[in-house]
């Protein structure tokens, strides 16, 4: 049976003992990137390798605040063949916070077509292991390898360049266009004056200064 690579910080979770019931084969590692790994090996015996992201509702809202599933998801879209985004909860995502749907909705779109990644939801950690047990035995079928392990189409550099702009405090998507239109380079935009940053459209006064902190105080 293909082996589950589950990340150390999962042990609470729940999700490595339900996996075992279960009688996969599960090893635990420190990982960098996903909070779980599934390798298998395409119909030419090429190993590939699936990087998922498991996220309860509340830290998903959290990672948007923050603009962390942002470099997540590059992350793993550099490091393996195929990502997933597991979203768990039986909340409703649009009423446990207080956010705009819009911003939700923007990001489930972003994920999906953006990033090429597919989100599953589960109800609890039960159920996440057992979607988890159902993928590892479906890439033992060699006629599904074909459609579901498809090489992704990897970001392009402008692309990475927009996300990685979008990551800074207070900057979505438009904002981080506006930016490199006008500055050409993320390089010119880090060496820019508050000045020169405010005559963007939609970065005012405080955000300029947040940015400038950002930029040039010590760590």
């Amino acid at each position: 049976m293909i082996p589950i690579i589950v990340d150390h910080r999962e042990r609470s979770s729940g999700i490595k003992k339900e996996l075992i019931k279960r009688g996969l084969d599960v090893i635990e590692k420190q990982l960098i990137s996903a909070d779980f790994i599934i390798k298998t090996k395409d119909l030419s015996g090429k190993i590939l390798t699936i990087g998922i992201e498991k996220k309860t509702i509340n830290d998903f809202l959290n990672s948007i605040i923050d603009k962390r599933i942002i470099s997540q998801l590059m992350e793993m879209k550099r490091q393996f063949d195929i990502s997933l985004l597991i979203i768990e909860g039986t909340e409703n995502i649009y009423e446990i916070r207080n956010f705009h749907p819009n911003s939700i909705r923007g990001m489930m779109a972003s994920i999906a077509i953006d990033f090429q990644t597919p989100i599953l939801q589960t109800r609890n950690h039960r159920d996440t292991a057992g979607l988890l047990a159902i993928i590892a035995k479906r890439l033992e079928k060699p006629h599904s390898l074909p459609s579901l392990l498809k090489k992704r189409k990897p970001l392009t550099i402008k692309q990475q360049q927009e996300f990685l702009v979008q990551s800074l405090p207070g900057v979505g998507a438009q904002t981080a266009q506006n930016l490199l239109k006008k500055f050409k380079t993320i390089e010119n935009i880090v060496k820019a004056s508050e000045k020169e940053l405010i005559e963007v459209e939609k970065i005012g006064k405080l955000r300029a200064k947040q940015l400038k902190d950002l930029f040039e105080k010590e760590y």
